[in-house]
């Protein structure tokens, strides 16, 4: 997995390395001379990548990470008096270091201790800190999957009893054929290829969004006979194909506005639909009916996982520049509205 905080990490250890190598050098030079100043440097610098590795990759998700914090300080002491012992017998013995008064070995040991402890507390934090930078890129990876899951909750929204029944209908119609029973067929195949094939895509047009929002109410109007108020009002018409939005949002508010407006069941039910772009904003409204067979709260609260779903998607690609208004209007009617800033 690619984490979010990967270009960071490697970025802190090459910052570190080079800074390390510059210390080296002049904590080197104070002892040595050219050429053998650049081999003893060659040498502390591989020589403590090992080290630094040996720190980070095992020490800290061996002992740190799994709570084991005594063990963990004494491995990295003696990590720390291993690697400062091995330096302060090596060095002197394989490189040609000039001692005097000014320059003491005192001054070296004190120099090899810094540096090693410099190594491990370095080594030791950015392990540490890599652990958080992971859990929270762990946590941005869970609220994408929360958000995916919404996403698959309005693709499977579509009612399967409402298909069935849609089946069933034109099932019962085709003992006498009509040409309703192959305009039925017709919108339910543009219905289910947008379930099937658009719902999967990140982003569509509102042209394709309105494809299934008219073969949903054309399927319903075929049901009952073409008598339903339902209409469409759609200005700056021209626009539907050059906005992408992601799929079923408008779909789902629609099928809500079918669900609690009892159209074709109540008479006086409708749903009005209008669409235009105004101020460089999307303006998305459904006013209709309420069933009068039940109160508004009740009614309304079974759309109320469809809302949050949609809300959650708008969140995810709008955020701050959107409006989502879903509530009681007067007179027993209810109205949607949704607003994007383009």
């Amino acid at each position: 997995m690619e984490y979010h905080w990967g270009f960071l990490l490697k970025f802190q250890h090459i910052f570190f390395l080079l800074i390390f190598i510059i210390i080296t050098f002049f904590t080197e030079n104070y002892f040595l001379d050219t050429p053998e100043l650049i081999w003893s440097v060659l040498s502390v610098i591989i020589f403590n990548v090992g080290i630094y590795s040996l720190v980070y990759f095992y020490l800290v998700p061996e002992f740190y990470l799994s709570n084991k914090y005594p063990e963990f300080i004494l491995f990295a002491l003696i990590t720390f008096l291993v690697s400062s012992l091995f330096r302060i017998l090596l060095e002197p013995a394989v490189f040609n270091m000039s001692f005097n008064e000014n320059l003491s070995n005192t001054k070296f040991l004190y120099n090899v201790y810094t540096a090693q402890g410099i190594v491990i507390l370095v080594a030791s934090f950015l392990g540490i800190t890599k652990d958080k930078f992971l859990i929270e890129q762990d946590f941005k990876d869970l609220g994408e999957e929360k958000d995916q899951l919404y996403l698959d909750l309005l693709k499977s929204k579509m009612n399967p009893h409402f298909l069935l029944n849609t089946l069933n209908n034109i099932y019962s119609k085709s003992f006498q054929p009509s040409e309703n029973t192959s305009e039925s067929i017709l919108q339910l195949s543009k219905l289910l290829q947008y379930v099937i094939y658009d719902t999967s895509k990140e982003r569509i047009s509102m042209a394709q969004e309105f494809s299934s929002i008219h073969s949903l109410a054309g399927l319903y109007q075929l049901k009952y006979n073409n008598v339903l108020n339902i209409v469409f009002t759609v200005e700056n018409e021209e626009t539907l194909d050059l906005i992408d939005i992601p799929p079923s949002i408008c779909l789902t508010l629609f099928e809500n506005a079918l669900k609690h407006s009892a159209v074709g069941i109540e008479e006086g039910s409708y749903i009005h639909l209008s669409y235009k772009i105004k101020d460089q904003e999307l303006l998305f409204e459904i006013r209709n009916s309420v069933s009068r067979k039940k109160n508004l709260v009740g009614n309304m609260n079974d759309s109320g996982l469809g809302n949050e779903a949609v809300i959650n998607i708008l969140e995810k690609n709008y955020a701050g520049r959107f409006t989502f208004i879903s509530e009681p209007a007067d007179n027993n009617n209810y109205q949607t509205i949704l607003k994007i800033k383009l």
